[in-house]
């Protein structure tokens, strides 16, 4: 098999090892969050800051491009695409807040489209002025949208790691307003949960993990790991602990899944995770199914 032999080989497994770990890091953590954004049914937001998300790889590479000394690095560019995220998620929250000046969905798809125009301009504009300086050209689009998750080096696999215990360590600490504002919505005020502030702090964990995802694995795998774990655990179970681990349990399964077929195959491994996520889905779909007709039975 080509997956042990990448995995243990002297001279590949250095390459392969760091790719695997930055994907299970992403899963770790989304998939948490993703039991949040399919309850509180943010699937399209998560897709307008993934989206948005090119407006801010536009803006930090004809920055870098004309000279901006800070964003010449990695930290710089990602310090500057992950504010720019947080900036569009708070915009999409405030516009849709009560209707304020669009319907919750209209927000959305103004802020995508406008940041998505936006990064397709900067990103043409950083091309030409790194040809005009004598640059490396800046990675496509097609790398901002699939990633390149066997490229990425030790040093990102850290760091992926480094954000997912951050955020867990932020869900973990506010785990009781998080749970009224996602579970029971209607009594978080009575409870004392400011929703407003949880909403916005999920925005900017969202925003983090859209912005390690993209950078590491893609805009694609990013947006499914925060939407596929959470739907998955929600046709398996109602319950909060056990659909929390089968949100974690299923975002682990369809990375190691999709890099042994991506291994295996000879595909891009973005894609095969994506499409073993799916599949995953659809077994969950039907096994919920049965489970359910089993205790109909059963009763």
């Amino acid at each position: 098999m080509r997956t042990i032999e990448y995995l243990t080989d002297p001279v590949l497994r250095g390459y392969y090892w760091p790719g695997v770990g930055v994907g299970l890091a992403i899963a770790v953590m989304a998939s948490p969050l993703s039991v949040l954004v399919v309850l509180r049914r943010l699937a399209f937001i998560g897709q307008g800051i993934s989206h948005a998300a090119f407006g801010g790889v536009g803006l930090a590479l004809v920055l870098g491009a004309v000279g901006v000394g800070v964003l010449a690095s990695e930290p710089g560019r990602t310090g500057l695409i992950v504010a720019f995220c947080v900036a569009a998620a708070l915009t999409i929250s405030w516009l849709g807040e009560r209707g304020r000046a669009a319907r919750p969905d209209t927000a959305i798809g103004i802020v995508l489209v406008a940041a998505m125009a936006m990064g397709f301009i900067l990103h043409r504009a950083a091309v030409q002025a790194s040809q005009a300086r004598g640059l490396p050209q800046p990675p496509g689009l097609e790398d901002v949208l699939f990633g390149a998750v066997l490229g990425v080096g030790a040093g990102d696999a850290a760091t992926a790691w480094g954000a997912a215990l951050l955020v867990l360590a932020l869900l973990v600490t506010m785990r009781r307003d998080l749970v009224f504002w996602a579970f029971e919505p209607a009594a978080a005020e009575a409870f004392g949960v400011a929703s407003a502030r949880v909403r916005n702090v999920v925005m900017v964990l969202l925003s983090v993990t859209i912005v390690v995802g993209m950078q590491l694995a893609g805009v694609v795998l990013a947006t499914a790991l925060l939407v596929l774990p959470g739907a998955i655990a929600l046709r398996l179970s109602a319950r909060l602990w056990p659909v929390l681990a089968w949100s974690l349990a299923s975002g682990l399964v369809g990375v190691a899944g999709g890099l042994v077929l991506s291994f295996e195959l000879d595909q891009q491994p973005g894609p095969m995770i994506v499409l073993t996520l799916v599949g995953l889905f659809a077994i969950a779909s039907i096994g919920g199914r049965w489970m359910g007709r089993r205790e109909s039975v059963a009763a």
